[in-house]
């Protein structure tokens, strides 16, 4: 071959070519765009209802299962996850990522509108939220001083904390002092 051949009798020409390609490998190594978490949004939509004075055993029967029992229709649900507790019902409804967030929510907003005539009078309308993943808190951070009261911990934070956290890590974050 001539690749060979061409190594063989010129030796420093091959090590040169060698460390050419190293070096490029290097650099667009170096230059390779680099995620921690892929950019994928699963459509999360949320439906709470309050009903004050209500017991958890209450808000199960007579919300949280009339909702559901309407919502679990609807194309390309992955997963339903619901608590109930005294005057408050929280559906969970999570989509299949090919599908729109917006149609979600509107399909979502149909079928609970549908099911207002089976809940009680006393019950506050439910509310339809969209959630992104983005929203939730990847990082807390808990602040604690001998030297420092609430207020100073809240001024470190937003001038030293915030601005680094979010520019080196692009996340958000919560704080709590």
């Amino acid at each position: 071959m001539k690749i060979t051949d061409t190594a063989v009798k010129r030796p420093v020409f091959a090590i040169v070519v060698n460390l050419l390609l190293l070096t490029f490998g290097i650099v667009a190594f170096t230059m390779l765009p680099l995620r921690e978490y892929p950019d994928i949004e699963t459509p999360i939509v949320n439906v709470s209802t309050d009903y004050t004075g209500a017991s958890a055993a209450v808000v199960e029967a007579k919300i949280t299962q009339v909702l559901e029992n309407r919502i679990s229709g609807i194309e390309g649900i992955k997963s339903i996850n619901s608590s109930s507790r005294n005057g408050r019902s929280s559906i969970t409804i999570e989509f299949n990522i090919d599908r729109d967030i917006d149609a979600a929510a509107n399909d979502v907003r149909e079928r609970v509108s549908r099911a207002l005539d089976r809940l009680p009078e006393q019950v506050r309308p439910p509310e339809v939220s969209k959630s992104s993943d983005d929203e939730n808190a990847i990082a807390w951070f808990v602040l604690n001083s001998t030297s420092m009261d609430t207020l100073q911990l809240s001024d470190y934070a937003q001038r030293y904390i915030v601005p680094i956290s979010g520019r080196r890590w692009g996340i958000p974050c919560h704080y709590r002092w």
